[in-house]
C-alpha cells in the first residue's frame, strides 16, 4: 500500500511543507512503508493528483495537508474509487470538516496517529457535479463568504477584517432574500428565501452549525430553509442559527431531510459555498452521493462525535421571534 502526502504549501498562516515531509518521511523509516510527498501548485491540482493516484490501480492512502478546500479537492479526487482512502492533517486557516470529529480532531494533526486507522464511508452532496462533505449553503452566507476574497485584496485587511467588512456591507446594503423554487424530493415551494443549507455534517464558516443534528453517514440531506426576514429579526436568528437551534425559530426556519434538493433563480445566479469553494449557477441541483468518499482516521474516532439529537418540539416556541 502507498501512503501519499498531498501538501498544500500555500494553507495556512505559514508554510509547513518541511515539517510535513519530515514527518512522511520518519512514518515511513518507523514502519517500512512507502510514503511520497506531492506538493500543490494551482487551485484544482490537489483533486488531479488524487484523482490520477485513485485510478493507478494499486491501493492508496491520501493525506491532504492544508485546510477544508484542500479535503474537498482529495475527496473530489477518490470519490468512489473503492481502492483509495483519505485522511487530513490541518494546516489551514479553515478546518471546519474535523470539527465534526470532538475531541479526536486533535489527533489528526499526527500522521502517526493515522496511517494504520480503519476505513469508513462517507456520503457526500453533489452540487452540479462537484461533492461536499460537509455543507452547502447557497443565499447570504454564501455571498459574504464570496465577498470576502473580495475585500481581501484591499490594503490593511487581513481575514476577519474582510470578514467584517462583507458581513457589513451584504447586511446593511444588499436586499438579504431573493426569489427561489426551492424543490425537495419533487416536492417545489416557491417564495423568498435568505439562505438554504443543505447539511451532511454540521460546520462551516468557522465553527457555524446549522443543523446540529447532521449525521455524515445516515443517506440524507438535512436541509434547512430561511424565509425572508427583517434585518432586525436577522440579527436575532444569527445566534440561534450558529449553534445549530433553528427549532427555536419556527416562524423564519424549517428542516427538511431529503436526497434531493433543486433551487432554481428566476432572474440571477444563486451564489453556492461548497465546503468553501464558491461556484454560481441559475440552478443548484444536490442531491445525497451515498457513501461515496472512504475515509480513514484514529482508532475509535467518529464523524458524528458531535451530532445532537433533535429535540423534543414542546416548549421551543417560547425562543421564536
Amino acid at each position: 500500500m502507498k501512503h501519499v502526502f498531498i501538501i498544500n504549501p500555500a494553507a495556512g498562516k505559514m508554510d509547513c511543507t518541511a515539517q510535513l515531509m519530515d514527518m512522511a518521511k520518519g512514518l515511513a523509516a518507523r514502519h517500512g512503508l512507502e510514503a511520497e510527498c506531492i506538493l500543490t501548485r494551482r487551485p484544482g491540482h490537489a483533486m488531479e493528483t488524487a484523482q490520477a493516484l485513485a485510478r493507478s490501480g494499486g491501493e492508496v492512502r491520501l493525506y491532504a495537508c492544508g485546510g477544508d478546500g484542500t479535503v474537498n479537492e482529495v475527496a473530489n479526487g477518490i470519490a468512489g474509487c473503492g481502492s483509495a482512502a483519505m485522511t487530513c492533517i490541518p494546516v489551514g486557516t479553515g478546518n471546519d470538516f474535523l470539527r465534526n470529529f470532538g475531541d479526536a480532531a486533535a489527533l489528526f494533526q499526527q500522521a502517526e496517529n493515522l496511517w494504520d486507522g480503519p476505513c469508513f464511508p462517507l456520503d457526500a452532496i453533489d452540487c452540479n457535479g462537484r461533492l461536499a462533505l460537509t455543507v452547502a449553503c447557497s443565499g447570504f452566507d454564501a455571498q459574504v463568504a464570496d465577498d470576502v476574497h473580495t475585500y481581501g485584496r484591499l490594503p490593511l485587511l487581513g481575514g476577519q477584517g474582510s470578514y467584517a467588512l462583507s458581513l457589513a456591507v451584504n447586511f446593511a446594503l444588499r436586499r438579504l432574500s431573493r426569489r427561489w423554487t426551492v424543490t425537495l424530493d419533487g416536492e417545489a415551494m416557491e417564495g423568498e428565501y435568505v439562505l438554504a443549507a443543505v447539511c451532511n455534517g454540521r460546520y462551516y464558516g468557522g465553527g457555524f452549525m446549522p443543523v446540529a443534528e447532521a449525521r455524515m453517514d445516515d443517506g440524507v440531506l438535512n436541509t434547512l430553509i430561511v424565509d425572508k426576514v427583517s434585518r432586525p429579526a436577522f440579527l436575532r436568528f444569527v445566534g440561534a442559527y450558529a449553534k445549530g437551534e433553528y427549532y427555536r425559530l419556527p416562524g423564519l426556519a424549517r428542516c427538511y431531510t431529503a436526497r434531493e434538493i433543486v433551487i432554481d433563480s428566476p432572474d440571477r445566479d444563486i451564489v453556492t459555498c461548497l465546503d468553501g469553494e464558491i461556484f454560481r449557477s441559475r440552478r443548484a441541483a444536490l442531491r445525497l452521493s451515498e457513501k461515496k468518499v472512504r475515509f480513514f482516521g484514529p482508532p475509535g474516532c467518529d464523524p458524528n462525535a458531535t451530532c445532537r439529537p433533535l429535540p423534543v418540539p414542546a416548549g421551543t416556541e417560547q425562543g421564536c421571534l
